[in-house]
C-alpha cells in the first residue's frame, strides 16, 4: 500500500502518539552500533554516528546528551514524496516556541520535542488534525 501524498489527509489524519519515555541523541564514534545499545534512530554523520535512544540506556552507559525529548509517532502512512506536512507542523510547533526534530520512517513521520513540552506539542497537533479535518470555512468538531 502506497503512502498518503495529499496534505489535507496527512494532517486530518495524523493521530500524534506520544511514546512513553525520554530519549536523547548521542555521537558515538561509528560505524558500528554497539550490542548493549537499541537505538530508536540512527544517522551516519562524518562526525560519528548519531544514536537516538532512551535516556535511561544513555545514562546506564555513561552517554553524554543535551537534548531530552519526548518521541512522537504521526500514525498516518505518509509518502516519503508527501509535500507539506512537516512544514505545516512546524508551522504550528513555532508559534509554541517548540523545536521539533523531524525523522521520517518508511511508513510514519516521528517527532522529537521538548520532554516536558511532549504533551502540549501532542495537543496542538491534534487540534491541527481536527482543522484540517473540519476543512477552511466550516467549524472543528468538538
Amino acid at each position: 500500500m502506497a503512502g498518503e501524498t495529499h496534505l489535507s489527509a496527512l494532517l486530518s489524519g495524523m493521530r500524534p502518539e506520544l511514546h512513553p519515555g525520554e530519549y536523547v541523541f548521542v555521537s558515538i564514534p561509528g560505524p558500528a552500533i554497539p550490542a548493549e545499545v537499541a537505538p530508536v534512530v540512527t544517522v551516519a554523520e562524518e562526525e560519528g554516528l548519531t544514536l537516538v535512544l532512551r535516556k535511561e540506556e544513555a545514562d546506564r552507559l555513561g552517554l553524554e546528551y543535551e537534548y531530552v525529548a519526548g518521541w512522537i509517532t504521526l500514525r498516518v502512512h505518509s509518502s516519503l514524496e508527501a509535500v507539506g506536512l512537516t512544514a505545516a507542523i512546524s508551522e504550528v510547533l513555532t508559534r509554541a516556541g517548540l523545536s521539533c526534530n523531524v525523522v521520517a520512517g518508511f511508513y510514519h513521520d516521528h517527532l522529537f520535542v521538548p520532554h516536558d513540552s511532549a504533551a502540549l506539542a501532542v495537543k496542538l497537533l491534534e487540534d491541527l488534525a481536527r482543522e484540517s479535518h473540519a476543512g477552511p470555512g466550516r467549524p472543528a468538531a468538538g
